[in-house]
């Protein structure tokens, strides 16, 4: 999230959907409203500096209002429409090379099966390892154009480490046809490419390699879910969203894009 102004509750900072106006930092701490999770997320995040992952923020504590505090982390994160500097390929190959080391460390922590991890954009497989889940550009901070941290757990689940790189690979490639990409990120980008830089960045196995425009499909289908859900409950948020974004077409044209062009996709990351 970026600096927006200051208010008599902090420094608001703007970005995302969820918890839109909601944030605020005071000096080296973000206060937001805590996930229903919270308490289980803190623990993994304190698991994660313990396992020499220092690129997400420390929990501070859970106030009595419901709300969470967390440490502040500087650098650059990008708002939509997505400025160039951040989908460079530098940017791109380092954001796979983030998402790796976060499952390095994650894969070494036991999932709390107690708590209520959010099912919304979760692996439908599961897994035993926590996934971040939306890494989106508004949820990566930069410094010197590379990806440094990653912000924003709320919607962390047990997964494979797959569905993470294709929930990845939604929002930084983008894997979406160039009308839609066009609404949001630069022209010109090249999809088979990107998605080939973003997987060697990451280290993927040649199986998860394979896997990968597949599971992408499958990422997007419980995107769309999520939305429509949303939209159901009669979310403002996301009702706005969907209607300035060309409605339900633009996900049937996404899908069918996902859909045509999957051998191309998987050709650009095996050969």
């Amino acid at each position: 999230m970026t600096t927006e102004g200051k208010t008599a509750a902090g420094e608001a900072l703007v970005g995302g959907m969820a918890n839109a106006g909601a944030v605020f930092r005071h000096g080296a701490v973000v206060e937001r409203p805590a996930p229903r999770t919270a308490r289980a997320l803190h623990d993994h995040l304190h698991a994660l500096a313990e396992h020499g992952f220092d690129a997400a923020p420390r929990p501070v504590r859970l106030t009595a209002d419901g709300r969470e505090q967390v440490t502040y982390i500087p650098g650059d994160v990008a708002l939509p429409p997505y400025p160039r500097w951040v989908m460079t390929e530098t940017a791109l190959r380092s954001v796979g090379s983030l998402l790796r080391r976060l499952h390095d460390a994650s894969a070494a922590i036991t999932v709390d099966t107690c708590a209520e991890w959010p099912r919304a954009l979760a692996d439908p497989a599961g897994g035993t390892m926590l996934c971040h889940n939306d890494v989106c550009p508004d949820n990566v901070v930069f410094r010197d154009g590379h990806a440094a941290a990653l912000i924003d757990f709320d919607m962390a689940a047990p997964g494979r480490a797959v569905w993470d790189v294709a929930m990845t690979a939604r929002y930084w490639v983008p894997m979406l046809d160039p009308t839609s990409a066009a609404a949001l990120h630069p022209t010109g980008l090249d999809a088979p490419t990107r998605l080939r830089i973003l997987a060697d960045g990451y280290g993927l196995s040649p199986q998860e390699r394979a896997e990968l425009p597949y599971v992408i499909e499958q990422a997007t289908a419980s995107c769309r879910a999520f939305v429509a859900d949303r939209v159901a409950d009669g979310d403002p948020t996301y009702t706005q969203a969907l209607s300035e974004q060309g409605g339900w077409q633009r996900w049937d044209r996404i899908q069918g894009w996902l859909l045509a062009h999957r051998e191309i996709f998987t050709a650009a990351l095996l050969n």
